[in-house]
């Protein structure tokens, strides 16, 4: 009387499927066990569904935070797969037989506890390997190759599944031997083993002869599967757990080709497919040329000139490479070169693209309705659908225009404001840190009714919406929790005004609502000038732009005042601050002034009265006195008389440099085109710098050169003209001298200006 079979693979091998799907024909059992966690059995079904399009993967997730995740990906090609549906079509039972999730979840959680004690005694900053990922290095090392050009040449080329399970199982056995200097990773080995001789034993015992069971494996775990003893009750009870969910979820050919791990992802998964496609058609002989016509077909996609010659060459150098490098048919590494050298000119960049496409892909796997799913999935795919954003969905980078002003052209609601409600969507992934979407800057100033979105699905993104089920069984659900967990946890008044700009944006009233409650509360307490500036620009937008995102404006009008009333009772004191905090607070004063200009409600007297006096004090930030009056003259607030009076009394020989400049340096910050047109003013400033002497210039100059860093060079041009006129010389030829590049010896002097200390001077 025999034992169960143990069919040895590596997770997603081509061959170890083919031939597995051989031996199960020629075992015929009565129950298939397959490596996997034994608690996800619920999902199988879901994995034979017609409509199921691989890749896929099974992800289980702990129910509490912080949010620990496990994923199981399958290809077409994974061997775990194949034993799957096989089972499915002539109606064997099929069950997964390794530790539960939960109990891997607790695994994990311990691992990384006690990596961390570690990192913390040794002071270590970077994790070290994995064994059996140094162990594949070693193998890398000798062979010359990597592993998937070794496993490719010396396994996926076998030809009977006899000879197949006899190689994969020897080197399962190697490779455990040159694992067990880990302890830790040897003990859940065993652990794992322990488990899954249980599950074989159960079914022996529940009357399945040992004979008829077919158990699918790492061909790492066969030799323990041969030796071990099934773990006991009381074992099974000892092990942690912590409470967990599954789901399904499609998966992609780009993630798959990044998995590292033991060693059991593919870093060409398009290409290990077209291994299967081959295997199931003409043998493993088709492979190279499925391979080159596909490479060619993509990089003449690409635009690139690919003759019929250059391909049949290319498939005569790559069966003398795999002659030369001793393996049965042309591998992947072998093909590769032959096309650069053939198709390529030598450069491997100009197949570069077509290689990515033909060996990696932008497969995105594909789940039927009503798989088994959180509430936050399937709220996310039905609005998906509704919203017509399905077709985003690819690994592809993909470009979206909103524009959110309602449509008048169309009969329903919902349509006359789709892109509204899209907006609301994307927001509110946005809040949940779903990295499906990225919001770009607006490409047209002013233009509020548009928006611009770059979008790219990735597993990942699948993942952080399974996460967010943890805050909510809506998107929107999620998103208000998250909106109100921010809320409750800021501690400024800019952060508060900042999440009621997100409610805002996300069309959540309600989350405004609480925000702006945050917000209030927190407004009582003392704030920078430049917090409170930036917390009532966020409300003026909300006020500005509410009726476009269906928003009533008419809650945040009193405390947008109560802000603008505060910014304006503080920033005369504000203005007694250090070059440093300058730029900060001239920040503060253009975002108030946008407001008062942006809402009449505002008083404007006030605010004018506020600038007249920062212009005219003596013992502020001259810096902020320059630019309270820039304001004032881009507002006709002031005439050319008081202008002038100001320029002969900042910019007078008695002035220290670092203050005479430092005032140009605010007035120049605004209204250039009508400081450039005054010529008094550029005369007042050639008069200044010409009565300072070296040291004092040298002072000046560093105001005056960041003051001129942002003008257009056509600014420069205008200016170098003036004071060409005031020099008494040509005028073009002034220009033409300004602008010239710096000479080395000027550049290392303005250099050295940039570390000066001139507290010392």
């Amino acid at each position: 009387m025999g034992g169960p079979v143990l069919f040895g693979i590596r997770h997603l091998s081509p061959a170890a499927a083919f031939h597995l799907r051989q031996a199960l024909d020629e075992a015929r059992p009565r129950l298939v066990l397959v490596e996997g966690p034994s608690d996800l059995n619920a999902q199988m079904h879901w994995l034979c569904h017609p409509e199921t399009e691989f890749p896929a993967a099974i992800m289980s997730y702990t129910a509490q935070p912080p949010v620990r995740t496990i994923l199981y990906p399958f290809a077409v090609y994974s061997p775990e797969i194949q034993a799957i549906l096989w089972a499915h079509e002539h109606g064997v039972p099929c069950r997964f037989m390794d530790l539960p999730s939960p109990v891997f979840l607790a695994l994990q959680a311990a691992e990384e506890e006690i990596a961390l004690e570690e990192d913390q005694e040794d002071g270590r900053e970077e994790e070290a390997p994995m064994v059996s990922e140094s162990v594949y290095r070693r193998l890398e090392t000798l062979t010359g190759e990597d592993h998937d050009t070794f496993w490719e040449r010396t396994f996926e080329q076998i030809e009977t599944p006899e000879e197949y399970q006899a190689a994969c199982n020897t080197f399962g056995n190697q490779l455990r031997a040159a694992s067990e200097d880990d302890p830790r990773q040897t003990a859940e080995t065993l652990v794992r083993e322990a488990y899954m001789k249980r599950t074989i034993q159960d079914a022996i015992d529940g009357g399945v002869p040992a004979e008829d069971i077919f158990c699918v494996c790492g061909a790492f775990h066969v030799a323990g599967l041969e030796t071990c003893r099934p773990m006991t009750d009381e074992e099974l009870q000892s092990l942690p757990r912590l409470e967990s969910t599954a789901t399904l979820m499609p998966y992609s050919y780009f993630r798959l080709s990044s998995r590292s791990g033991y060693g059991a992802g593919n870093k060409a998964p398009a290409y290990f497919e077209l291994l299967w496609d081959a295997m199931n058609g003409a043998g493993v002989g088709e492979a190279p040329y499925l391979y080159l016509a596909r490479l060619a077909a993509a990089h003449r996609k690409a635009g690139n000139l690919v003759s019929s010659a250059e391909v049949i060459e290319a498939v005569r150098l790559a069966e003398v490479l795999r002659s030369m490098r001793g393996s049965r048919y042309p591998a992947l590494a072998d093909l590769r070169d032959a096309a650069v050298a053939a198709m390529g000119h030598g450069n491997f960049s100009e197949l570069s693209l077509a290689a990515a496409d033909t060996e990696i892909g932008k497969k995105i796997g594909f789940l039927p309705e009503g798989v088994a799913r959180t509430s936050v999935q399937e709220d996310f795919y039905r609005q998906l659908k509704e919203l017509r954003l399905e077709r985003y969905r690819t690994a592809e980078l993909q470009r979206l225009d909103l524009d959110l002003r309602e449509k008048l052209d169309v009969k329903s609601r919902d349509a006359a404001l789709g892109d509204l409600r899209r907006s609301f969507f994307l927001h509110r992934l946005r809040v949940l840190n779903i990295q499906f979407v990225r919001l770009l800057p607006s490409r047209q100033a002013g233009a509020s009714w548009g928006e611009y979105w770059e979008l790219r699905w990735t597993p990942e993104a699948e993942i952080e919406v399974v996460e967010s089920s943890l805050l909510g069984d809506t998107i929107q659900g999620a998103a208000a929790c998250a909106l109100r967990e921010r809320a409750e946890n800021s501690g400024s008044i800019a952060q508060a005004a900042g999440i009621f700009s997100d409610a805002f944006l996300c069309g959540m009233p309600e989350a405004a609502r609480h925000a702006l409650s945050v917000l209030q509360g927190l407004g009582v307490d003392a704030a920078a000038l430049a917090e409170v500036a930036a917390a009532a620009e966020q409300l003026s937008l909300v006020v500005r732009y509410g009726d476009l995102r269906q928003f009533d404006p008419a809650p945040v009008v009193p405390l947008l005042e109560q802000l603008y009333l505060r910014a304006c009772l503080t920033l005369e004191d504000a203005c007694v601050c250090d070059a440093k905090a300058a730029p900060a607070v001239t920040g503060a004063m253009e975002r108030l002034n946008t407001l008062q200009l942006s809402h009449g409600f505002l008083d404007q007297d006030r605010w004018l009265a506020l600038l007249e006096r920062v212009s005219d004090r003596d013992d502020l930030n001259t810096r902020c006195s320059g630019f309270a009056m820039a304001i004032l003259l881009e507002r006709g607030a002031a005439d050319e008389d008081l202008l002038a009076r100001e320029v002969a009394r900042r910019l007078s020989s008695g002035v220290p440099a670092d203050l005479g400049a430092g005032w140009f340096e605010g007035l120049a910050s605004k209204n250039r085109y009508a400081l450039i047109a005054r010529l008094s003013l550029w005369r007042h400033l050639d008069e200044y710098l010409e009565g300072l002497d070296e040291e004092s210039f040298r002072r000046a100059l560093v105001f005056l050169r960041r003051a001129f860093a942002d003008f257009a060079p056509s600014e420069k041009n205008d200016i170098a003209e003036n004071l060409g006129e005031i020099w008494g010389v040509n005028t073009q030829q002034a220009a033409e001298a300004l602008m010239n590049h710096l000479t080395e010896a000027e550049q290392a002097v303005l250099s050295d200006l940039d570390g000066f200390d001139f507290d010392d001077i």
